[in-house]
């Protein structure tokens, strides 16, 4: 015994460590030797199995007990004790139970995964669809409803969900005795290693069907075209998702089904261009109408109204019509409509036409053009 170093120095933990530093120790340093890990280290593999045999005593509630009190003679088989198990009893039998350690650490190749089948029978929500819909500017500035058409899974008809033919039921598994794993034991260089693996015949569910529905094949789903209608509220933009609760895939288990996510995409408009729920809007209008003023006919999503453009507007002028845009989404606040006038100048003038303007331009003279007077004395300035 004299060369065998102190459990609790092998685990680089304290006397008096509790069960879950105990754990926590043995992981870290598990992790740290493991063979897989370190392939043909023969160091590491000693380390390893050093690691392993003072778990197996310190992590068992009497072992470690005579441990503390009579050191490595009250855990030798040997001494008279009746401690015995150590490294050499082997993963699978009296003592530890490292299953659960290993399964966390290596993924099941020594077992573990303990609720494994709890979780893959418990009820899970059915997966998520979304589904793009296209509709109108004016569909959006005012609401409307829509009805789409998804393929997706139902709950069958027939078995409503069971899986199993109407008049049978699910069974137990016979080979895991409804556990949903299977347990076989290996022999390695470290000792009898436990290993617990799915259960090939019901796949980790605990049941299996003797007597699938004809009509799901034993899934308790269908696939079906289903018709959903959809409000669309007034307000909407690109991009905006309207959930729809319920509206997706079948759940698992029983669980609830997934959500139906509406993306909206809105058609652009001929006249309005919008931003937030404001709207803006361009009119051509004509020299004689900037000079002179005029009332001009603004369209908007409802009606038509009368402006009064007044005398001198330059190209390029801005004016608001309050009001005239789109309702919030959310609230009752309506946005304003922006009307910009933009100067049109003639184009396939005739001779007739074109000696008018040189008459109307002589006639007006250069002084009415103050903007464009200041900007002629600047550039002389300039290059003076």
């Amino acid at each position: 015994m004299a060369d065998k170093r102190d459990y609790y120095e092998v685990l680089g933990i304290k006397k008096g460590a509790t069960e879950d530093e105990i754990k926590k120790a043995f992981r870290k340093m598990a992790m740290q030797y493991h063979p897989d890990k370190n392939p043909g280290d023969k160091a590491a593999e000693e380390k390893f199995k050093e690691v392993n045999e003072a778990y197996g005593i310190l992590s068992d509630a009497k072992k470690k007990d005579l441990y503390d009190k009579f050191g490595h003679a009250g855990v030798d088989p040997n001494s008279g004790f009746g401690g015995g198990g150590g490294f050499g009893g082997g993963f699978g039998g009296g003592g530890a139970d490292f299953s659960d350690i290993f399964g966390d650490l290596f993924g099941g190749i020594f077992g573990g995964g303990g609720n494994s089948n709890a979780r893959r029978n418990a009820p899970r929500k059915g997966q998520d669809l979304q589904k793009t819909i296209r509709i109108t500017f004016k569909e959006a500035a005012f609401g409307t409803k829509k009805k789409i058409t998804l393929n997706k899974s139902v709950e069958c008809p027939s078995c409503h969900g069971s899986g199993a033919e109407p008049g049978t039921s699910k069974k137990t598994c016979s080979q895991c005795g409804g556990s949903g794993k299977v347990q076989t034991q290996q022999n390695t260089p470290f000792g009898a290693f436990t290993n617990v693996s799915t259960c090939p015949t019901c796949h980790g569910t605990g049941q299996i069907i003797e007597t699938p529905c004809k009509q799901c094949g034993g899934s308790g789903k269908i696939r079906k075209d289903v018709t959903i209608s959809v409000d669309i509220p007034a307000g909407v933009d690109n991009d905006n998702i309207i959930p729809l609760k319920g509206q997706g895939e079948q759940g698992i288990n029983g669980g609830p089904a997934g959500d139906l996510y509406i993306i909206i995409s809105v058609d652009k408009h001929e006249l309005f261009a919008r931003s937030g729920n404001d709207l803006s809007l361009e009119i051509p209008i004509t020299f004689d109408q900037a000079a002179l003023g005029t009332t001009i006919t603004v369209p908007t999503l409802t009606e038509k109204v009368t402006y009064k453009v007044p005398p001198g507007t330059q190209p390029g002028t801005v004016f608001r019509l309050k009001g005239q845009g789109i309702k919030s989404l959310r609230g009752n606040k309506t946005g304003d409509l922006y009307v910009k006038v933009n100067l049109e100048v003639p184009t396939k003038l005739n001779g007739d036409q074109k000696k008018k303007i040189k008459d109307m331009a002589d006639a007006i003279g250069q002084d009415a053009y103050t903007k464009r007077n200041k900007f002629a004395n600047c550039v002389k300035k300039m290059f003076n």
